[in-house]
């Protein structure tokens, strides 16, 4: 059972980072970073079962309620004032991007091989899927133009960062995964006043046309 459940994480995490990939549409990324985070959130759950206590609970509930609900929802407000529903002319397209993540995913693979002999075998794919969940954060955001998008890849970065401390911590060394999570927390709401800020006065979102701002 356990197993299975740890199969179905992972599964949905690969899932969601490709669908992040494969589509130009806000509200779909939205809704994927949104269940990404809230699997990831359950991931320490799924991985120290056995040696589960309040503090691994709250921890959890906390990473729930801000990664799967909270932040979405500051990004799905963002969208409705920017108005703006879909990245229309990014630098790379949702076709090559999947082909590009494809690549990425091999990358992870062979990055982490070493770690394959320190590893139960049913976890290995964790840290690999955490890894490319890492690359796939930092390719959107320097393949996307929208502010908006760029928030979505600065959020799945730190999915796979939290991940990644999860999948490798033998204590619950979570204290450091708190401290990331309060970053992207405040990274987030300043990339917000700016996305509001940038809409208000040039009636557009996109971070490439402030190159032809002048002083």
């Amino acid at each position: 059972m356990e197993h299975t459940i740890l199969n179905l994480v992972v599964l949905t995490i690969l899932l969601s980072n490709i669908r992040l990939l494969n589509t130009s549409r806000l509200p779909v990324m939205i809704l994927s970073v949104a269940i990404q985070g809230f699997v990831i959130g359950v991931l320490p759950l799924v991985l120290h079962w056995e040696r589960i206590n309040l503090s691994l609970w709250i921890i959890a509930l906390i990473m729930i309620a801000i990664k799967g609900v909270i932040l979405p929802r500051l990004l799905h407000r963002s969208m409705q004032e920017a108005g703006v529903i879909r990245e229309v002319e990014p630098f790379v397209g949702p076709t090559v991007s999947l082909l590009i993540g494809l690549f990425l995913l091999a990358l992870s693979y062979w990055i982490t091989f070493p770690l394959r002999a320190s590893l139960p075998e049913e976890l290995f794919f964790v840290p690999v899927l955490a890894l490319f969940t890492v690359f796939n954060g930092l390719f959107l955001i320097v393949s996307r133009k929208k502010a908006i998008t760029q928030v979505i890849g600065y959020l799945t970065m730190e999915n796979g960062v939290y991940a990644f401390g999860a999948s490798l911590a033998v204590d619950h060394p979570f204290l450091v995964e708190l401290g990331v999570l309060l970053d992207v927390w405040v990274g987030v709401f300043i990339m917000g006043i700016a996305i509001y800020h940038i809409n208000r006065e040039f009636d557009h979102i996109d971070t490439d046309k402030l190159s032809t701002l002048k002083h």
